[in-house]
């Protein structure tokens, strides 16, 4: 028996991402799409994929993932949020959802993604923020790490900013915004907006700001390991617990016909 799937729904997701092996289905192992399908299941009885706008990785948070899936059932948004949320663990969360056109691709349609990352700068855990931030002992010069983020902006190869091009082909991306704040109360948040990311090119850019912020790295050096497009170069990888999907952006027409999803 063919199934029709007649209507496509998007949804806003919120996750904590420390127990997931990442976003993506993965044969045995805990993810976010696997918990995602297995609640749409429970509640249409339909089996399908669901479509991911950014594609996080092990360990990393969400604040605004978009996802769309196609169903034939006739349930309100309000009724799909209410009940997946029953159906879903604690540490995911529906916050909207909505009918899209059949022609809106939330991947290819998304016109950048937007991350942050917190470090804690401080030779003093905080159990309150253990899980979301990347503690950092040692002081950070956070005027020379603002002085290596507006290298990070345009459109460059970041080759070395990845730890594989495996399947990836073109390593050029956008950067719109790249910036970090002046660490208040001891939290350094850096922001980073493109187009899209290459596998870790979030955290291997975090690993090397760091670097530049305890003055091992500086900002010349910074520069050729830009220019040098050799994969892993920009390393070590920060940890995943510190950075948070944000929001994905999409065109204005499309952010205000679906404005229940993107305010």
């Amino acid at each position: 028996m063919v199934e029709h799937f007649n209507k496509k729904i998007a949804l806003v997701v919120e996750y904590v991402g420390r127990r997931y092996y990442g976003f993506q289905w993965q044969t045995g192992l805990p993810t976010i799409q696997a918990e995602l399908e297995r609640s749409i299941k429970n509640l249409t009885g339909e089996e399908k994929r669901v479509i991911a706008a950014s594609r996080t990785d092990t360990g990393v948070h969400s604040r605004g993932q978009v996802v769309s899936f196609w169903t034939s059932s006739n349930l309100s948004t309000h009724t799909i949020v209410k009940a997946l949320n029953h159906y879903l663990p604690d540490d995911i969360v529906i916050k909207a959802a909505c009918v899209i056109g059949k022609d809106f691709n939330i991947r290819r349609d998304a016109l950048s993604r937007e991350y942050e990352y917190k470090i804690l700068n401080s030779p003093i855990r905080s159990p309150l923020l253990d899980g979301f931030v990347y503690m950092v002992t040692n002081k950070l010069n956070i005027n020379i790490m603002k002085k290596a983020c507006k290298l990070l902006k345009g459109e460059h190869d970041f080759a070395s900013f990845t730890n594989t091009i495996y399947g990836i082909g073109n390593t050029v991306r956008r950067v719109y915004e790249a910036k970090i704040n002046d660490g208040k109360d001891s939290i350094v948040t850096f922001n980073i907006i493109a187009n899209s990311f290459l596998p870790h090119q979030v955290r291997n850019t975090i690993g090397l700001l760091t670097r530049v912020g305890l003055g091992r790295v500086g900002l010349e050096e910074f520069r050729r390991i830009m220019e040098a497009k050799t994969m892993g170069l920009a390393g070590p990888t920060a940890p995943a617990c510190g950075l948070c999907l944000i929001r994905i952006n999409y065109p204005r027409d499309l952010e205000k016909k679906y404005a229940n999803l993107f305010n």
